[in-house]
């Protein structure tokens, strides 16, 4: 199977029913991402990015086309197989942490041990994101910063070849945005370059970093950029 078809979207329809008036929330959209590349999806909100995200993590299913991650043709899937699918292949990170209040930092990470096969030591990896000395705490005792750093680590400690992350600096000021953005180019660059990371935002400075950019705009691709030389976090105007 070649690199360039690691993700493909062919001729991707998802519509919803509002009324006896149907909406496509993604119309015809086609694309291919190869594996090991650090990419964005740009738009604005609306746009259909976070269709799109739903999609190709299985959260959501199509209304016509296909959607083919590492061969497999993920639209065909029933629910069983969507849900091994996103325990087995994909990481997500969101906007707004989702980790859960009860559970310790190491707790919230150790819990994808009950979900994955081959999961990553989660001390290991708190050690990595920098919260080796939080992980005894609770989240509601951590910066914002810090808790997305532990929906960071529970994403990575799956070893997921997809990391899936919806608008992961919305929430956070941006020299602690740019702290995040460091930890997901380091996952995309772990595993010899064959971690697959893709970021949905409206921030295009996001964009000045990425390997492929990906513009949505009323459901549909507007444009497909690749950046032959990225920019290095550092070397962005935030």
């Amino acid at each position: 199977m070649s690199k360039e078809n690691f993700i493909t979207f062919n001729d991707v329809v998802k519509s919803y029913n509002i009324g006896d008036k149907t909406f496509n929330a993604l119309n015809k959209v086609s694309f291919n991402i190869p594996k090991g590349e650090f990419v964005v999806i740009l738009g604005p909100s609306g746009a259909g990015k976070s269709t799109l995200l739903n999609l190709l993590g299985g959260m959501d299913t199509i209304t016509s086309g296909n959607i083919i991650v590492d061969g497999e043709n993920i639209s065909e899937y029933n629910s069983t197989k969507l849900a091994e699918y996103r325990a087995e292949n994909v990481g997500f990170i969101f906007q707004f942490y989702n980790i859960l209040p009860t559970l310790t930092v190491l707790e919230n990470v150790e819990i994808v041990k009950d979900i994955v096969k081959n999961s990553k030591s989660a001390k290991n990896i708190l050690k990595e994101v920098g919260l080796k000395e939080h992980e005894n705490k609770f989240p509601n005792q951590l910066s914002g910063g810090e808790q997305q750093r532990v929906s960071i680590a529970r994403a990575i400690a799956k070893n997921p070849k997809i990391l899936l992350c919806d608008e992961p600096t919305g929430a956070l000021d941006s020299k602690t945005g740019v702290e995040v953005l460091k930890l997901l180019k380091k996952q995309c660059d772990a595993n010899n370059g064959q971690n697959t990371v893709i970021i949905v935002t409206h921030n295009a400075l996001i964009a000045e970093i990425a390997d492929r950019v990906i513009r949505v705009k009323n459901g549909e691709i507007d444009k497909v950029e690749i950046n032959k030389h990225p920019k290095n976090i550092d070397e962005v105007s935030w």
